[in-house]
């Protein structure tokens, strides 16, 4: 569920399709009969994401042990994100590199995104992190979009710290 910092809030709870408060048989079930719905060979021309999706948070879930940990974990985010500003994609800033652009055997894709603290440093976070959560990230010129996964219709955040005070600074995706 971390990424370089960068907290992406889905919960496996979410993905499997059950409340945080199931019992393990409701989610063995739950998850029994989405799994099968979302095998990739029942879907055609599906990737198999959500399937994948699936499975990790099954393996977190069945196992009691794994599961309360990953409860705290999950209790520890959502207090962190009710402290956090809300900024939507359109406030954040895209930051030019120049040694990247210098650097011809760059890929030159990735790009940083940054939001100022207030303390004077700044929360970021590059493209390349938002692609492997899921995110696809177009720039155009100075415009940045953000699609997210075709297979998630509800609205994500990813809490960004700053990079030198105790701050954190919610990323709204919808």
């Amino acid at each position: 569920m971390t990424r370089s910092h960068n907290l992406c809030i889905r919960s496996h709870y979410e993905t499997i399709g059950v409340k945080e408060d199931a019992t393990q048989e409701e989610i063995r079930k739950t998850y029994r009969s989405a799994i099968i719905a979302f095998h990739p060979d029942k879907l055609v021309g599906s990737l198999g994401d959500e399937f994948i999706e699936l499975q990790r948070a099954w393996r977190v879930l069945c196992d009691p042990g794994l599961r309360a940990l990953y409860d705290h974990e999950l209790r520890t985010l959502r207090q962190e994100a009710l402290a956090a500003e809300d900024v939507r994609l359109g406030d954040m800033v895209v930051v030019e590199d120049e040694e990247e652009e210098e650097d011809e055997d760059e890929d030159g894709d990735s790009f940083e995104l940054s939001y100022q603290c207030r303390c004077g440093d700044f929360f970021s976070i590059m493209s390349c992190e938002l692609d492997e959560m899921g995110f696809r990230v177009q720039r155009i010129g100075g415009d940045v979009s953000l699609h997210s996964p075709s297979s998630s219709s509800l609205p994500a955040s990813i809490v960004l710290p700053c990079g030198s005070c105790s701050l954190k600074l919610r990323l709204v995706i919808d």
